[in-house]
């Protein structure tokens, strides 16, 4: 069972188009964007399908709007991780803020770890009813039943729409029939913009982390450099301390010997005298 892979695991190469499917289908429901699960309520129902029971659901919360909120399902998240031994580090402070590229990866070492349990594959796991049980439950449901029933009113509606303008140009209507069809044009113009501004975030906060990794490489050595190891201090100023003595040693006998050099004969003489005499002196 995975529970601490490394970044270069292939679970960390799964695309978020496939996470995003993976996660709409096992709970039933229709998210848009990695991001949006980004409240914890999400990773919690998914711990509850690979391990049913063991999440406390009525203490999960999918209305979390503000951080207070969400960092209390993260709670229960950690709380289940703590039951099942995981070690995985949950970085909330980063999740919380609905950056594309945490929420993916947290979800890309989700999956993996769901992918462990069993095979991946759930039992009798019935998402609608679980998460009836958790604070805002019942709207998410509902929210994702409409969606479901929207998409499927509107791949109809298209449908219709395609073989009525089949109809008008079999029927000569050309000039009606190319003005309607600017519609999906426009919208798939914006589906694709939307696509791009998604991976230049991705982009934008993989640069990120790797500036803040450089940085505090260099942060780490200016620390080293600044704050050398008290065992090797002794060693690197035990050589100049000697030399020091030695040049103050060095100065003292050029001074002695200057200042005996410009004594008279008569003083060197006296001197001599005086040193012969307080020898004679001492017993």
């Amino acid at each position: 069972m995975a529970t601490n892979i490394g970044m270069m695991d292939s679970a960390y190469f799964v695309g978020r188009n496939e996470i995003l499917a993976w996660i709409n289908s096992t709970l039933q429901l229709n998210l848009s964007k990695v991001e949006e699960a980004c409240s914890g309520a999400v990773q919690c129902q998914l711990m509850d399908a690979a391990h049913p029971g063991i999440v406390p659901m009525h203490k999960v919360n999918f209305d979390a709007k503000n951080e207070y909120e969400m960092i209390q399902n993260y709670k229960v998240l950690q709380d289940v991780f703590n039951k099942l031994k995981i070690t995985k580090h949950i970085e909330v402070n980063k999740l919380v803020k609905g950056r594309p590229l945490d929420n993916l990866e947290f979800m890309q070492w989700m999956k993996r770890y769901c992918d462990s349990v069993n095979g991946g594959v759930l039992i009798n796991y019935n998402a609608l009813e679980r998460r009836d049980a958790c604070r805002g439950g019942k709207e998410a449901n509902k929210r994702s039943s409409s969606s479901s029933q929207s998409s499927v009113r509107s791949s109809s509606a298209a449908t219709k729409t395609q073989a009525s303008h089949a109809t008008k140009r079999n029927d000569g209507h050309v000039a009606n029939g190319s003005h309607r069809t600017i519609k999906p044009a426009t919208s798939s113009v914006a589906h694709a913009y939307d696509e791009q501004i998604t991976e230049m975030k991705l982009f934008v906060d993989s640069l990120e982390k790797e500036r803040d990794f450089y940085f505090g490489k260099l942060r780490d050595i200016e620390i080293l450099c600044q704050n050398p190891e008290i065992e090797h201090l002794p060693a690197s100023e035990e050589k100049p301390k000697q030399e020091v003595q030695k040049r103050k040693d060095i100065s003292t006998l050029e001074f002695d010997a200057a200042a005996h050099s410009t004594l008279s004969p008569r003083q060197r003489l006296s001197d001599i005298s005086d040193v012969s005499g307080a020898t004679e002196r001492c017993p």
